[in-house]
């Protein structure tokens, strides 16, 4: 089975291409930087940073709505291949054909605001306090429906 999971953020924008046949069809290019797992005597960030590519439909997604720094969760295949370039030496390539690219977060948190809110928020309407959930008094336990 080959099959590839990755979220990170795009290393920069989406070179968009299409073929020249009878049915043109977007290839969109890419690279993500991956995170890695963090051990223990490894203190620093490190990532990987994976080439990426999409057809069709998914390449026109990625055009019009990728670009440098969103976060994306990727799901696709390892493809590898090779070609000679022009000085004739042969050139080993590996790229993430991609399946299937979702937004990993909100515009808002791409942008540095809050999460979960509109920004265009009515006065009428209280704003959301700390972590968004209702206080619940102290003492009412046995009001409660579940315990």
């Amino acid at each position: 089975m080959n099959k590839v999971i990755l979220m990170g953020r795009l290393t920069r924008d989406p070179e968009v291409r299409y073929s020249q046949n009878d049915t043109s069809m977007a290839i969109a290019r890419f690279s993500i930087a991956v995170d890695r797992r963090r051990t223990q005597n490894n203190d620093g960030q490190q990532a990987d940073f994976i080439n990426c590519v999409a057809f069709g439909r998914l390449g026109e997604f990625a055009e019009k709505y990728l670009k440098k720094g969103t976060k994306v969760a990727l799901t696709g295949r390892i493809q590898t291949g090779s070609y000679t370039n022009k000085d004739g030496q042969k050139v080993y390539t590996t790229d993430i054909v991609a399946e299937d690219i979702e937004f990993a977060e909100s515009k808002n948190a791409q942008a540095g605001g809050n999460v979960g809110f509109a920004p265009e928020q009515s006065s009428a309407s209280p704003a959301p306090v700390g972590d968004g959930f209702m206080n619940i008094p102290d003492g009412i336990d046995e009001e409660l429906p579940f315990n």
